[in-house]
């Protein structure tokens, strides 16, 4: 007479129970490599072991996009992974050590934790970076489930993102995902598949979509009077979603979703399609332009800037200049004497790394929302 209610505690035993693989450290070896400047070898030897574990992080997540390609200073990066991600390595030791003419080369075997190292990832992501996936179904395949991955419209779209100065990435070349995953995604609208591009990508915005068409009217088709259609009339058909990141619950979120259509008319079917593909971009390029573009407006923050060591008024402009040129900053507001509050939408290691480039730069101190570097004249 006891089993029943022992059954139902044991299920709710497993219930409490951790699933394996969930929370499981997952241990690779990585290697990083950086500069010797000046003759600082550990300098050096810390910026390496910096990049060799966010190597590891990048391969615990599957990023496509290395940081590399658009972070510098991996210092930097460090911070952000122990300030804002804290644990993501849970223990590293390093293998080996070679120190050459100009770098310092470490291998490290790096043990990380698979969750906190995704939002290290989206920690590190772009709101101006774009990830477009919108495959076309094939016209000359209309009874199968054949798809351009790479097509008129997506192309056109890219085209103009990257027009406007958007950090665009092209999904359909990487293979990370296929018509179907995204046809399953709209359907259910699970933010999954979303999330799992954005990581790899490491982007914050992601249009999805599906392109279809229908044949209208088929050439030599009888249309009344005895006339014969001397063309194909095809209206193609999108269905989209524009997809974000929210930076305060790091929640995935819709922009904005819909439809539309465009027709166009040729001798082929193929032909048909490629000039509705044509028309229906045209149609929602701005459309899509806007969305985005509001949506990085609405991510604006302030972050403080000073910079020690400004003593007269031609270099506090020459500083304020300096800021007011760099990419995506909407506005320096002076303060004081070396004192500067930015508009900036993206994150601000980002903003530290434009500045240490300009090379007048030191950086002192770094938070995400301020900034204290030193002036070298």
């Amino acid at each position: 007479m006891y089993r029943t209610p022992f059954i139902a505690f044991a299920l709710i035993l497993l219930l409490l129970l951790p699933l394996p693989g969930l929370s499981a450290e997952k241990c690779v070896n990585t290697e990083g490599e950086a500069a010797i400047v000046g003759g600082d070898i550990p300098s050096a030897k810390t910026e390496a072991v910096a990049r060799a574990k966010w190597a590891a992080i990048e391969q615990t997540v599957g990023t496509e996009v290395k940081a590399g390609s658009i972070v510098q200073d991996f210092t930097l990066v460090d911070e952000i992974i122990k300030t804002q991600v804290g644990g993501v390595v849970k223990s590293y030791n390093i293998l080996s050590q070679e120190n050459r003419s100009d770098t310092v080369l470490v291998r490290i075997n790096a043990c990380i934790e698979p969750q906190k190292a995704q939002e290290a990832v989206s920690a590190l992501s772009l709101n101006n970076a774009v990830a477009v996936f919108i495959p076309a179904r094939k016209p000359a395949a209309r009874e199968t489930d054949a798809y351009e991955e790479t097509n008129i419209l997506s192309e056109t779209l890219i085209g103009k993102l990257t027009d406007q100065g958007y950090r665009v990435v092209d999904v359909a070349p990487t293979q990370a995902a296929d018509a179907a995953e995204i046809e399953k995604a709209m359907k259910s609208g699970s933010t999954l598949t979303v999330r799992s591009l954005m990581y790899k990508f490491l982007s914050n915005v992601i249009i999805i979509g599906k392109v279809d068409y229908a044949v209208s009217t088929k050439k030599g088709e009888d249309i009344g009077y005895g006339i014969s259609m001397p063309f194909n009339n095809v209206t193609v058909r999108i269905t989209y979603r524009i997809v974000a990141r929210n930076s305060k619950t790091g929640n995935a979120e819709i922009l904005t979703a819909g439809s539309d259509q465009a027709r166009g008319t040729a001798g082929s079917v193929e032909d048909a399609a490629a000039k509705g593909m044509e028309s229906l971009a045209a149609k929602l390029s701005p459309v899509i332009l806007d969305k985005i573009a509001s949506f990085i407006r609405g991510s604006v923050k302030k972050v403080a800037i000073r910079v020690n060591g400004v003593s007269d008024l031609d270099t506090n402009q020459d500083i304020k200049g300096m800021l007011q040129q760099i990419v995506w900053v909407t506005e320096v507001e002076e303060k004081r004497m070396g004192e500067f509050v930015v508009g900036y939408p993206e994150n601000s290691l980002y903003l530290a790394n434009s500045l240490r480039q300009k090379g007048r730069f030191k950086i002192v101190a770094f938070t995400p929302y301020s900034l204290t570097l030193e002036w070298k004249p």
